[in-house]
């Protein structure tokens, strides 16, 4: 597999004070640039994670996806444009911008731009957390994962599939169709949700440790509807989650404890059950379609569904190792 990680990625929105204030002190960020044009924020040892693009819209700017070698950009490149879909090679100033060595370009199906890089540039300077965590689970898994919103999920799966070569971790296909992909152990980078429009549905950083998680789920109940999807459990990635209103017209996944898989191994499923074993009730949903998540999750617990235990978890396994190699 020659994309190796999500990267980072870049949103539209002219709402920078908002985002600055956001992105660090309810996520817990590094915010490391500002300009009269963007925001710029760490989550580790990379310059630079996320982009806030002082520019007029709300929504997803570009993805960058990370290959494995330079060499994989040509391959790319010549893969792409034999899908009749343009590429172009990034100038040197725009790979300064993005701080990587090399980077093509092009547009998805649907529009979404992608930014294929290799080599990004890391530093020595301490990360600061804009509030206190221990910090995100990156490295070999990325930054997380997006999720965008498309016209036509069945459509739109080769691409990202027999292209770019992402591999199908599961997917459901009612009510409507979901298709979640990985290129790295975490179960899924990417995801596309076939609602019939286009546009960023949300992204999601995973902490290190729960209780990360539970203080910006405390942090966010302090202002009026700032939470999207309350508390809850998901049912394919295992991950513990909320789901935040941004000052754009998308959510955060503020996670832990997701699944890692073996990509060598896995095979792809159809899933049936519904998207959480318990909580992420959709406060931003009307009431009708609100029933309707509930009472899957109401069936779930009826059913006694559950994620493995505690001696399964990814958390415990990296505790665990780490005490062994000391």
């Amino acid at each position: 597999m020659s994309i190796i990680a999500l990267g980072y990625l870049g949103v539209r929105s002219d709402k920078l004070d908002e985002w600055s204030s956001f992105a660090t002190r309810r996520l817990g960020m590094h915010a490391c640039d500002r300009s009269a044009g963007s925001l710029s924020f760490r989550m580790d040892d990379w310059r630079q994670r996320f982009v806030v693009a002082n520019e007029p819209g709300s929504d997803l700017a570009f993805m960058g996806w990370q290959v494995a070698s330079v060499a994989d950009l040509e391959r790319y490149a010549a893969r792409v444009d034999a899908a009749d879909i343009p590429v172009l090679p990034a100038s040197r100033a725009l790979c300064d911008q993005r701080f990587v060595d090399n980077m093509i370009y092009f547009d998805d199906p649907d529009g979404n731009r992608v930014e294929l890089f290799h080599a990004p540039e890391t530093t020595t300077d301490p990360f600061v957390s804009g509030r206190p965590i221990e910090g995100f689970k990156t490295g070999a898994y990325g930054m997380g994962h997006a999720v965008l919103h498309v016209k036509d999920a069945h459509a739109l799966m080769p691409f990202y599939r027999d292209v770019l070569e992402f591999n199908v971790s599961d997917y459901a296909l009612s009510p409507i169709p979901l298709f979640f992909f990985h290129v790295n152990g975490r179960h899924h980078s990417f995801a596309m949700i076939g609602t019939g429009r286009t546009g960023f549905h949300h992204f999601m950083i995973e902490y290190e440790n729960l209780d990360d998680v539970g203080q910006g789920y405390d942090l966010a109940q302090l202002e009026d509807n700032a939470i999207a999807y309350t508390l809850g459990r998901h049912t394919n990635d295992y991950m513990t989650s909320f789901y935040a209103h941004t000052p754009s017209d998308f959510f955060i996944e503020n996670g832990w404890g997701g699944r890692v898989i073996d990509p060598a191994t896995w095979e792809p499923q159809e899933t049936f059950a519904g998207p959480s074993f318990w909580g992420h009730e959709r406060l931003h949903l009307p009431e009708a379609p609100r029933t309707e998540m509930r009472e899957l999750r109401l069936k779930i617990a009826r059913n006694g569904m559950r994620a493995p235990g505690i001696a399964d978890c990814p958390w415990l396994y990296d505790q665990l190792k780490g005490t062994l190699r000391d």
